[in-house]
């Protein structure tokens, strides 16, 4: 608890006002990536492998974006770094713990933006929702990446959801949203890559497979090459009963 602490407080001062409440969830997933390193080491590697993939592809290694930064554990970001001439990492949140690091590894070429790519506050104004249109401002973007992303835009939609009044918000907000990010990177006049889970099921300690939920909430999943599990909560971590697996796409 106490490096939790710390980090919080160490990542107040660097954070927008409008972004500090999500850092409590950003330092949740922080210890929560220790504790379960194990089980989530393979879900990691498949991720970065996906990553280095998809940048053999490329003829030229100008800028680099990756959406959904996070905790970088599932991001090349040395391999990234080494690659490029500038690799930008946009996230709601950049821990100081991740920040830190990067001085330490001295990363020179790897900038910080701080953005909402949600697109709710666009819908709840009621404009159609572009949160990529911002990349087609970035010079010399040759490779964009959105690691592990998509499903936390639903998510993070579905809180918001329940603070609004009754029929505030279109009725679809949760698929367009989905749909609007899918879009928007398959939109990009360069090379992109799409990592994301796209469902969960709980599974009790027998095998059996209980609740089954579809993050991408009716959008169908795009084509794509590759897709492994995650044990996101494995058996111990909320119950020794049961443990929740997600599916993985690239």
């Amino acid at each position: 608890m106490i490096l939790e602490a710390l980090n919080y407080a160490a990542t107040w001062p660097l954070t927008m006002p409008a972004h500090r409440e999500a850092i409590r969830y950003s330092v949740n997933l922080w210890s929560r990536a220790g504790r379960c390193a194990a089980a989530w080491r393979e879900h990691e590697g498949n991720s970065k492998a996906a990553i280095i993939a998809a940048m053999g592809a490329l003829k030229q290694r100008r800028t680099a974006v990756v959406l959904g930064s996070g905790l970088l554990r599932d991001v090349p970001i040395i391999a990234l770094s080494r690659a490029f001439d500038t690799v930008v990492l946009v996230d709601l949140v950049h821990l100081a713990s991740i920040r830190g690091w990067l001085m330490l590894k001295g990363l020179k070429n790897v900038r910080l933006i701080e953005r909402d790519l949600g697109g709710y506050d666009a819908l709840k104004a009621g404009q159609e929702s572009e949160p990529l249109a911002f990349l087609r401002q970035v010079p010399f973007l040759d490779f964009v990446v959105s690691a592990n992303l998509l499903s936390q835009i639903g998510t993070g939609a579905m809180k918001r959801l329940e603070r609004e009044p009754p029929a505030s918000m279109p009725e679809d907000t949760l698929p367009r949203l989905i749909r609007a990010h899918i879009d928007g990177l398959a939109g990009l006049p360069c090379q992109s890559l799409l990592v994301t889970d796209i469902s969960y099921e709980v599974i009790d300690w027998t095998g059996k497979r209980h609740e089954t939920f579809d993050l991408l909430h009716g959008v169908d999943v795009p084509v794509h090459r590759a897709e492994w599990e995650w044990p996101v909560v494995p058996q111990g971590e909320e119950s020794k009963d049961y443990r929740i697996v997600h599916k993985v796409i690239a």
